[in-house]
């Protein structure tokens, strides 16, 4: 029989922590998407279920803002919204019934990225069908591989501020050595669709400790070297940083985008992307290696003691 939530728990049960979500989330999605996750919960839906749902409706959505009529990119942008609300609520659902996992999280990161590439494979047809350049294609590769690095910059610096200043179990900071292993013990033959999804996730975690390779090096010291007040310290130094992490994450991203919509110049999202929001991931990576750097250094100061 399906996991239920029998008696429905307090909102908060749904939250990683109030602290690394946005204020949309906070005030909107969040409320939205409980609501929905205890709904599918007695419905006997999954998870997963849910994810695909919601990553059919985004990618309607996309197919809405082909279209220069702003009637139907309303059409859009409601099932858009709709789309990120079970964006939401397949996480919620997997905490409040305990069903999370890794294979989990990969579907849902794939199907974040079947959204925005139906987003922009359709902004660039209705560019190219109004008589424009051809080009956009490569500035919407460009946006395209910005927002994957931007999405998971902003994902692994969330996911450290749960290990460390929450130490939360609720972080889901893997590392890409114990993905590696797991990836290997599973077969083709006898878990095709698990082993699929393990392999876009361990290159995802890769990915992610590469571009933040020094929360990668604070993990493993706090691993080998126990340290009292990390937690504190950690907090007290990011505090300030992971408030805006979140401008690198969906709901700005839709904000700006139904604005040009509503100006009828949705291909500058590309040019968006390309500056504002890199430099915004240049600034909070810069940020995060001095952060990480400072509490390294006093973790060579501990042993030297």
């Amino acid at each position: 029989m399906p996991d239920q939530v029998e008696q429905p728990p307090a909102i908060e049960a749904s939250y990683k922590a109030r602290a690394v979500e946005g204020f949309l989330d906070l005030h909107f999605y969040r409320k939205v998407g409980y609501r929905l996750a205890l709904i599918f919960s007695h419905l006997g839906m999954s998870p997963a279920q849910v994810t695909c749902c919601g990553a059919a409706l985004g990618i309607a959505a996309g197919h809405f803002y082909y279209y220069r009529d702003l009637r139907l990119n309303l059409l859009g942008m409601g099932l858009h919204v709709l789309s990120n609300a079970f964006d939401n609520a397949d996480g919620q659902l997997a905490r409040l019934t305990n069903k999370g996992s890794r294979t989990g999280r990969a579907l849902d990161g794939l199907a974040d990225h079947l959204v925005f590439l139906s987003i922009y494979v359709h902004l660039c047809l209705r560019h190219t069908a109004a008589g424009g350049s051809s080009l956009v294609w490569l500035l919407a590769l460009a946006a395209g591989l910005s927002h994957s690095v931007q999405s998971a910059v902003a994902d692994y610096l969330r996911n450290g501020w749960l290990y460390f200043a929450e130490a939360t179990a609720r972080a889901e900071l893997d590392s890409a050595q114990a993905l590696q292993a797991d990836f290997d013990r599973l077969t083709w033959r006898g878990a095709p669709r698990r082993k699929f999804l393990l392999r876009l996730y361990l290159n995802y975690t890769r990915e992610q400790e590469w571009l933040v390779p020094c929360l990668t090096r604070l993990k493993e010291a706090a691993r080998h070297h126990a340290r009292t007040g990390l937690s504190h310290e950690y907090r007290q130094a990011s505090a300030p940083l992971i408030r805006w992490v979140n401008l690198l994450a969906t709901n700005p991203r839709m904000l700006v985008l139904f604005a040009l919509l509503f100006i009828g110049q949705p291909v500058w999202y590309f040019v968006v992307e390309l500056t504002i929001f890199n430099i915004l991931l240049a600034l909070f990576l810069h940020r995060q290696d001095r952060i990480c750097r400072d509490l390294l250094a006093e973790f060579g100061a501990q042993a030297r003691v």
